[in-house]
């Protein structure tokens, strides 16, 4: 797809995009986080398990292998341990991440009073993110995709 929106999108065009790939993966609860910690140096298994608190074992596992195969992260085995890291891919991502959460935090105050506006508006309140939508689809909250 290219960097222009052409109208309409259609799901196989959402799901042809390579920004929505990514941003699918950054987005997952702990993809994000996992690349945080990795920025300094590389971690074993079990140090990545101490360092996250809240995330499972079976996720973690999940998650790195995920960032792995995207060629985000890499696993190397030693005769000690299985030790990952950011690759160069990784690390060129890590900028983008940062000014994402710079900016959420920039604008935390301002996102907040909108939500607050929005919550005491008469009216229905806005609908949530439909998650029964197939995955690529765009849903409207009372339309059917």
């Amino acid at each position: 797809m290219s960097p222009v929106l052409r109208l309409p999108v259609t799901p196989a065009d959402h799901d042809a995009c390579a920004a929505t790939d990514i941003l699918r993966r950054v987005g997952e609860k702990w993809s994000v986080l996992i690349l945080a910690v990795l920025q300094d140096r590389p971690y074993g298994f079990n140090e990545l398990d101490r360092a996250v608190q809240g995330l499972s074992r079976r996720i973690l596992t999940r998650t790195l292998r995920l960032l792995e195969g995207d060629g985000l992260v890499s696993r190397r085995s030693t005769a000690e341990r299985v030790e990952y890291a950011l690759t160069d891919l990784g690390r060129s991502l890590l900028p983008l991440i940062i000014a994402l959460g710079e900016w959420a935090v920039a604008h935390a105050s301002d996102i907040e009073q909108a939500r607050a506006r929005s919550r005491a508006a008469p009216g229905p309140p806005p609908s949530p993110i439909r998650h029964d939508v197939p995955s690529g689809v765009v849903g409207v909250s009372g339309a059917t995709p």
